[in-house]
């Protein structure tokens, strides 16, 4: 796949669970995900995973991970989010505009996400963004590198 998209917009009302997919999610300018439960959480207001970091779990024999089961509010495909660097900007959708504020994540303790995925790739493979230029975001929008 050339294209790189969205596959998945995820939100939980609880820190620290798997959050479940949506159809679509609000994006708040320097807030981020409309109901979520890290919504005003300072630099990290939106999650991403990519869902090929999935498929390395899946190819573990998880075969039944769901969008979400790492705590990640966006699940894309197709752009390599762990090429990127802070202050990098990424466009998507037709409205919204988000800047990597960090790589990667410390976790203190095995969370439930842990627990009910047998590990956690988030902290290794997950990215945060600030939110820029708010909009809607769902499934099947492109998501793409611009220049700062």
């Amino acid at each position: 796949m050339s294209e790189s998209e969205i596959v998945a917009v995820c939100t939980s009302s609880e820190k620290h669970v798997q959050k479940e997919a949506v159809d679509e999610v609000m994006l708040v300018v320097e807030k981020g995900v409309e109901g979520d439960a890290h919504f005003g959480f300072g630099h990290r207001q939106v999650s991403l995973l990519a869902d090929e970091s999935v498929d390395k779990m899946r190819a573990k024999g998880l075969s039944d991970l769901k969008p979400g089961a790492f705590g990640e509010n966006l699940v894309t495909r197709g752009i390599d989010l762990l090429s990127l660097d802070v202050g990098d900007r990424l466009r998507v959708g037709p409205d919204v505009l988000v800047e990597v504020t960090q790589i990667g994540k410390e976790c203190v303790d095995r969370c439930a996400i842990y627990y009910a995925a047998g590990d956690c790739i988030m902290p290794r493979e997950g990215i945060f963004v600030r939110v820029i230029e708010g909009g809607k975001v769902k499934p099947g929008d492109m998501i793409t590198v611009v220049e700062g």
